[in-house]
């Protein structure tokens, strides 16, 4: 059984030509549970940062405007992750399993990334030998 998980939110973009990545949070999970609550919050947060609601009165008038329709709907997509019963409890069942999941979702700018791994697993994978390899 795995008892505890690893988790981890990246944004990905390119900068000078070159793909980089901007860790938005890490949490270390004591419970299945809570892994799978904090990477809908994650995801939840991010949507809001990308779509907030244009009545919110932190925003003037006119500071928002909508997207192109050939961009990605990266809020809408994490949104409705969230809210998908059946894909949350894929997602629990991959974690359960000691296997790393991996949600990823992009538009025409950057890629957010939400990861889950087992620690028990990350124990185990370190436990194997190590594969050497012979230098000629």
């Amino acid at each position: 059984m795995h008892d505890e998980f690893l988790c981890h939110v990246t944004a990905y973009g390119t900068c000078g030509g070159q793909r980089i990545g901007v860790p938005l949070g890490t949490y270390r999970a004591p419970t299945l549970a809570l892994a799978l609550w904090w990477l809908r919050d994650r995801a939840s947060w991010i949507a809001e940062r990308l779509d907030p609601l244009p009545e919110n009165p932190r925003f003037p008038q006119g500071a928002l405007v909508p997207v192109a329709g050939s961009v990605s709907d990266v809020p809408g997509l994490l949104r409705a992750w969230c809210a998908d019963v059946t894909r949350q409890e894929l997602v629990a069942d991959e974690l359960a399993g000691g296997r790393l999941v991996r949600i990823a979702v992009q538009d025409d700018t950057t890629e957010y990334e939400l990861l889950a791994e087992s620690v028990d697993a990350l124990r185990m994978q370190r436990t194997i030998p190590a594969l050497v390899v012979p230098v000629a």
